[in-house]
């Protein structure tokens, strides 16, 4: 069973996912470098570990170490700290970190469609957001991408946290199952894999969200400004191979070859090879942008708006950001698709 381990938001308490490092005779010219992402999933961070196994990274010069921590808000702690170089959070808690004075910026588009969901038991009573005035709201983490986009869609209907519904931190997986079973969560805001997770092991569940939310992007790539600004060529070399990574995946062509590192990089996924397959294509539909003119990784100004607007409806934020552009950044977009077409 896959299941999000509980880990401290400290790095410092992060286990390694996955050190697949490049064994190669110039291994020592590579520049060592770690990722951070906010579940032990790694069909969630697919590119990364199809970028590893296809030896992109290796072709930039570099060896990327990845750690899973407990959430978007862990992944933004360690940037912050210096203890990761990227890193794939939310854009919520992007811009909540902003709020605070963490200056990440996000720079690649992974779930370009809504990567989130609030669902209930196939067989609820439940029908609409409306029907959820009243209830428990599960989450997978206190402080993860799934609360600010529940918080979002129920602000949307007229409703507010505490007020309401009411937030409740039950995990994901097994947990996520014994709080649906046991009463202590009427619905759960749930990740696409999360629901392809419960629904494979017998917990089948039901998507009310609104059709319009499929616009609000998911978790994607980030790293500080600092970073961007004084360390520019990492930026370009990392998503470089991110980019041919994230495009060789989606030929369908290279299928069986991605499942293969798929399983490298967690073997507890790749167990079930039925399920793990039907997971990673869940995971990958939401990576295909609505609007490809811009090419792979490209984040809609119009939808940064969309979402500070949602967030601040919903007291995640108490103000828009001073310079919301600084959130986020298309920069490198264009040269990287450039790059592999």
């Amino acid at each position: 069973m896959i299941t999000r381990r509980l880990f401290s938001v400290a790095l410092a308490a992060a286990i390694p996912l996955s050190l697949m490092s490049v064994s190669t005779a110039h291994a020592q010219d590579l520049r060592e470098i770690t990722f951070v992402q906010p579940s032990p999933s790694a069909i969630n961070s697919y590119p990364v570990f199809v970028a590893i196994g296809e030896g992109y990274f290796e072709e930039e010069g570099l060896e990327v170490n990845v750690e899973a921590i407990n959430g978007s808000g862990a992944v933004l702690q360690a940037l912050a700290a210096g203890q990761a170089h990227f890193g794939r959070p939310g854009p919520g808690p992007v811009m909540a970190a902003r709020s605070r004075g963490v200056d990440a910026v996000f720079f690649y588009n992974v779930a370009s469609r809504s990567n989130f969901g609030i669902v209930v038991r196939e067989d609820s009573d439940i029908k609409t957001l409306e029907d959820l005035r009243g209830t428990v709201i599960g989450t997978g983490t206190a402080d993860g991408a799934e609360v600010g986009f529940a918080r979002n869609v129920m602000s949307d209907a007229g409703m507010v946290a505490g007020t309401d519904f009411e937030f409740l931190t039950v995990g994901d997986g097994g947990p996520a199952t014994v709080a649906f079973n046991s009463g202590e969560m009427s619905a759960y805001s749930s990740s696409t894999a999360d629901s392809a997770v419960l629904n494979q092991r017998g917990m089948k569940v039901r998507d009310i969200t609104p059709a319009k939310f499929a616009r609000f992007f998911g978790n994607g790539l980030a790293t500080m400004g600092d970073t961007i600004r004084n360390d520019r060529e990492l930026v370009e070399k990392f998503g470089r191979a991110f980019m041919r990574a994230h495009a060789f995946a989606l030929d369908d062509a290279n299928r069986e070859t991605v499942l293969a590192h798929l399983k490298a990089g967690n073997p507890q996924e790749g167990e079930d090879p039925e399920f793990q397959a039907a997971l990673f294509d869940a995971v990958r539909s939401k990576t295909i942008p609505v609007d490809m003119s811009n090419g792979l990784g490209y984040l809609p100004p119009e939808v940064w708006e969309e979402w500070q607007a949602s967030l601040v409806a919903g007291g995640e934020l108490s103000a828009p950001l001073d310079n919301l552009e600084d959130a986020y950044t298309n920069e490198f977009i264009s040269d990287w698709n450039e790059a592999i077409n």
